[in-house]
């Protein structure tokens, strides 16, 4: 449980120490003024100010960090020259500057993937079903070996990535339409009703009945692939999640917070170094990928206040933009409360 705990803060650690590392090195880049880099929030443990003035931390509670620059919405400090206030730097370089974190995030997984896929081998899991199980769903409805699913409710599918996130999403009437191309080169639809199984905690699933072969590849070109096509499939089923969780398809009860990360932590580190690096890779793409929305006191809120400002060319009062993230701010924490309270209660559960 110790050794669960340690590594689940030093994964943690290291996402927020990527992406405020961004934001710090474009900043300095961009002559503005740093007061802090913190690693964590809360009560500081450690802390030490460097030869260049900069207070370097290290806080209690390891669920965020930042860098506090002068001037980060107006001008705040007397003793500060107006150049190296951040609100007095040019456009590009601000936006640049909120970027940055997202950007180095993102980067880390790539990186991360390339070196998955070059020392492990890229796992490849094409639609092609391998084996359906007898008696359930999907053998009933006809479907064999060798038949692979083109699309599921008119949604294209080109790897078994995809096709499970389709899956996962609530369908009407409980059905899900296959689009299935047979090996004879036929096409035919079947609308299949997935089985409902309940675990010992009362977890629900749908059981479909069928099995997908992974096949692997190895080499440089295929590394460099795989890191390519895997980035963008976490975004795109990311961009569906969002959208799961606003129209309903997706229940709030499938998101997790640090809690629940914990458990997620224990059970791949018993599958092996490759695993928990991957799993790097999906919370740093996370990390990266919410922190862009647009949303107050996100990143990605920032920087539609920029947009603003570029489009109406003044800048947005500087109370109002302020008002919106605190509000942002307040709302994040209530939804974290929300996450972390399902997540305990899913432990007391197990």
């Amino acid at each position: 449980m110790i050794l669960n705990i340690l590594l689940l803060i030093f994964i943690l650690g290291l996402l927020i120490f990527v992406h405020e590392l961004g934001h710090f090195l474009v900043a300095r880049k961009s002559n503005v003024h740093i007061y802090e880099f913190a690693l964590g929030m809360g009560p500081v443990i450690l802390s030490k100010k460097g030869k260049d003035g900069i207070k370097y931390s290290l806080r209690l509670f390891p669920i965020g960090g930042f860098v506090q620059m002068a001037g980060e919405v107006d001008e705040d400090d007397k003793k500060i020259k107006k150049e190296r206030f951040m609100c007095n730097r040019p456009w590009h370089q601000r936006l640049l500057i909120l970027i940055a974190g997202v950007t180095m995030n993102f980067l880390l997984a790539i990186v991360l993937l390339f070196v998955i896929a070059l020392f492990w081998g890229a796992s490849v899991l094409k639609p092609v079903v391998y084996k359906a199980t007898p008696n359930q769903p999907m053998a009933k409805a006809g479907i064999v070996a060798g038949d692979e699913i083109i699309a599921i409710n008119n949604k294209k599918v080109n790897n078994w990535d995809r096709a499970q996130l389709i899956l996962a999403m609530k369908s009407k009437d409980n059905k899900y339409l296959f689009t299935i191309k047979h090996q004879d080169g036929k096409t035919e639809k079947y609308n299949i009703t997935p089985q409902e199984k309940v675990d010992k905690e009362g977890n629900k699933s749908r059981v479909f009945g069928i099995e997908i072969k992974a096949e692997k590849t190895t080499g440089f070109i295929s590394a460099i692939k795989f890191a390519g096509t895997k980035f963008a499939f976490i975004i795109e089923s990311m961009v569906i999640v969002i959208g799961g969780l606003f129209t309903g398809k997706l229940a709030m009860t499938s998101l997790a917070g640090p809690v629940g990360m914990y458990s997620i932590v224990g059970e791949t580190a018993k599958m092996g170094i490759d695993s928990v690096l991957f799993l790097v890779v999906f919370l740093s793409i996370n990390l990266g990928f919410i922190n862009i929305l647009p949303f107050p006191a996100f990143d990605g809120g920032r920087v539609v206040f920029l947009l603003i400002e570029k489009i109406k060319g003044s800048r947005v009062d500087a109370k109002v933009e302020n008002v919106f993230h605190t509000v942002g701010f307040i709302l994040l924490m209530i939804l974290m409360l929300y996450i972390t309270f399902q997540d305990v209660m899913r432990l007391f559960r197990a």
